[in-house]
């Protein structure tokens, strides 16, 4: 079981099983938003139990961000069609036990730094 919270503690999460797809993600959106690069791992929605305030932004016509209406911290990604949602890793309590498995969305990635950790990196 993966445990995770917001800054304040005002949001917190589970994640009980099928957790995967443990990416950096270096588009714009998650570029603006995090400040920089957003790591995470995606799971059945019904796997994922969320407790607090969570506000959901529509970012576009297919997908919305949640995120803590008290601190703001960014903690879940959603796809309106998929049966899964996304989670922020670094919103993880330790020992998690993850390795990241890729990079995507380097095409549009921030021109201030590299990527030099060996994993595969998708263009989109």
């Amino acid at each position: 079981m993966l445990k995770g919270r917001c800054l304040c503690g005002n949001v917190s999460f589970t994640v009980s099983d099928g957790a995967r797809g443990f990416s950096v993600c270096h588009c714009g959106q998650c570029r603006r938003q995090s400040g920089h690069t957003w790591a995470s791992g995606f799971a059945p929605r019904e796997a994922i139990r969320i407790q607090g305030d969570v506000s959901w932004y529509a970012a576009s016509d297919t997908a919305r961000r949640g995120f803590c209406a008290k601190c703001g911290s960014f903690l879940f990604w959603s796809h309106n069609e998929e049966p899964t949602m996304s989670f922020s890793l670094g919103s993880l309590e330790s020992p998690t036990g993850i390795q990241l498995e890729k990079h995507i969305f380097v095409a549009d990635k921030g021109d201030y730094y590299d990527i030099a950790d060996g994993l595969p990196q998708m263009e989109q």
